[in-house]
């Protein structure tokens, strides 16, 4: 625990001037990060009586170790760093935009030397520019199709200047829907001007990407050349028609942004509707964690519009937020002013009750199922015994044919829910052991010796385990807990005649049943099912790849690594069958091909008239 009064003192002893304060735990690990218009009195209220503070801060609070102060110069000074702070350390105690894959950026590099526009999850520092983020990758890719469509730039997978030349142009030239850049058909020069046009619609100057056109245009016409200027008429057209389009969906077009905020004791959400003369023309959420402190809607409008390419003309918030003017004030310095403002009456106070509306429907929709699944974790908590819900759950299961070919699955649930990346295969490496008991020994001992050693990939600790099988199979557990030191509770799960989990087994044969509560029924039933699901997959491709070997294992002259060369490249027994002599000497030396073409084409006749 940290020395609280010296904490306390610390904090007196900070001067009355403006700055950021950067709390850390007792590893050093930053958890908040905020700022102050005077350091001395914003700091010491943390470590005065807790009683007006609220559950969230408390926790703070008792794992502040120690804390450290940057003066600024100013106020703005100040809020300036206090942002770059949390975007670089995302301490845990600063309510988060939750950086989402749904939300990605369109990346482009004017600096390569054929420039390309594609989809990505978060800039870098690369010196490429970036646009977005935008409201899903579905609407990214299609932003993204649209623009190269009518500036008719390449969609396809070749990569230039490599590719310049090297085949025939694809079905998108022959449909005027490209240039055909991969003939040379145009400069390098024209191409880097037409991926230009594209950056100036991504940035909103969609009239200046027209403009110069239209100057083209007018050119062409000039000199007599009518084809040409009817093309660049055509895309002027729909340069404009997309500009608009693009402006909509990125937000660039919207003159007000409406803020909603919602939280309950499971989810937070913040939502933004995008305004154009008065018509809503677009919508963006982010869930959050919960919060109800009265800074979230401050922290949370910081982090939206700071990495936000384009800004509105004004931004309507619900309830005023700390430092408005100065955010506003530095919003501004980005290109046009930026209004900040909470209306008190008339229209706009609808559209606030709209917002805060689309909130919470998105915050409840997402939480009745967050609610549900830990309601049912709570209930398998009481009904076990458990001092906690368990939030990990491991699940394991034996997979074999008459003894042979043994191996183990490992599934893990998550807060209820499947974690595959945290799935786990175990091939029984004594041959020797033909039972399951001894088979569920020897994996529990594999992964749960890892778990002792923190090997990586099975350095978290289950809170239960669940055996498919009954008591046989728990006594195994726990033996190989009890060698390892191991407290962690095992029960195995027992099927009815209809395949269905109904109930829970001890080691000692103490059967639970779950049958009486449909909720807790389902889900030990789903992770009995995917457990089993798993184990048999696993046991499966094993076989069949056993299958493959001892086929190429009857050709003589054929060693292992010409077998797996063979696999590696025809990936199954019947394409190696039906590949011509040709076609396996590519992979294999002559004698090898000729002896696998040999032995699966013996007995045909291959002679013609």
């Amino acid at each position: 625990m940290p020395d609280f009064e010296q904490l306390k003192q610390k904090a007196h002893d900070l001067p009355l001037a403006p700055g950021v304060y950067i709390m850390a735990d007792k590893n050093g690990k930053v958890i908040y990060v905020g700022k102050a218009k005077a350091l001395r009195n914003r700091v010491s209220q943390y470590f005065v009586d807790s009683a007006g503070h609220s559950e969230k801060t408390r926790a703070m609070v008792r794992n502040i170790h120690d804390f450290s102060v940057i003066i600024a110069q100013s106020e703005f000074e100040a809020l300036v760093l206090e942002c770059s702070l949390i975007k670089l350390h995302q301490p845990k105690y600063n309510i988060l935009l939750r950086d989402d894959k749904g939300y990605p950026y369109i990346r482009l590099d004017m600096n390569e030397e054929y420039p390309n526009l594609t989809m990505v999850s978060k800039p870098l520092e690369d010196g490429a520019k970036y646009f977005g983020p935008y409201g899903g990758r579905s609407v990214t890719q299609n932003a993204i199709n649209t623009i190269k469509t009518t500036l008719r730039l390449p969609s396809c997978s070749k990569k230039f200047p490599r590719d310049i030349g090297k085949d025939r142009p694809c079905l998108n030239y022959h449909m005027g829907q490209c240039d055909g850049w991969c003939q040379k058909l145009g400069s390098q020069r024209q191409y880097y001007e037409t991926v230009r046009q594209a950056q100036l619609i991504l940035e909103g100057k969609y009239k200046q990407a027209a403009a110069e056109l239209r100057e083209q245009m007018e050119a062409a016409a000039e000199e007599l050349k009518f084809e040409q200027a009817a093309e660049l008429r055509d895309r002027c057209l729909a340069i404009e028609s997309l500009g608009k389009k693009q402006r909509v969906v990125s937000g660039a077009m919207a003159d007000t942004d409406i803020i909603g905020w919602y939280s309950n004791d499971n989810r937070g959400c913040f939502v933004v509707l995008h305004y154009i003369g008065g018509n809503l023309v677009d919508k963006e959420f982010r869930l959050t964690e919960p919060d109800s402190g009265e800074n979230a809607l401050t922290a949370l409008v910081k982090q939206y519009y700071l990495e936000r390419t384009h800004l509105p003309r004004e931004i309507l918030l619900p309830h005023l937020m700390e430092d408005s003017e100065l955010f506003a004030q530095l919003l501004s310095g980005r290109g046009h002013k930026v209004k900040i403002s909470v209306p008190q009456r008339g229209d706009k106070t609808e559209l606030i009750k709209l917002a805060h509306k689309n909130a919470v429907e998105e915050a409840e929709r997402v939480t009745t199922a967050a609610e549900r699944v830990n309601k049912t974790l709570e209930l398998v908590a009481q009904l076990l015994g458990l001092p906690e819900i368990p939030k990990r759950i491991e699940a394991y299961d034996m997979s074999n044919t008459a003894g042979i070919d043994m191996v183990g699955s490992m599934t893990v649930f998550v807060d209820g829910n499947p974690l595959k990346r945290d799935y786990r295969t175990f091939k029984v490496k004594d041959e020797n052991i033909k039972d399951d008991y001894h088979a569920m020994q020897e994996v529990l001992t594999r992964r749960l010796t890892r778990l002792v050693d923190k090997s990586e990939g099975f350095e978290n600790r289950p809170d239960l385990l669940l055996m498919d099988g009954g008591q046989a199979q728990c006594s195994a557990a726990e033996e190989v807990l009890a060698q390892l030191g191991l407290v962690i509770p095992v029960y195995g799960m027992v099927k009815d005649d209809r395949h269905r989990t109904r109930a829970l087994m001890t080691a000692s044969g103490q059967e639970i049943s779950i049958s009486g509560n449909q909720a807790v029924f389902s889900f030990f039933g789903k992770i009995q099912e995917e457990t089993h699901r798993f184990a048999i997959e696993y046991h499966r491709s094993l076989r069949a790849k056993k299958v493959k070997q001892s086929e190429l294992e009857k050709i003589k002259g054929v060693g292992q690594a010409r077998r797996t060369a063979l696999l590696k490249h025809f990936k199954t027994i019947k394409a190696i069958k039906a590949a011509a002599l040709e076609e396996l000497e590519a992979v294999v030396p002559k004698p090898a091909a000729k002896a696998v073409y040999e032995y699966f084409h013996k007995g045909t006749d291959e002679t013609c008239e």
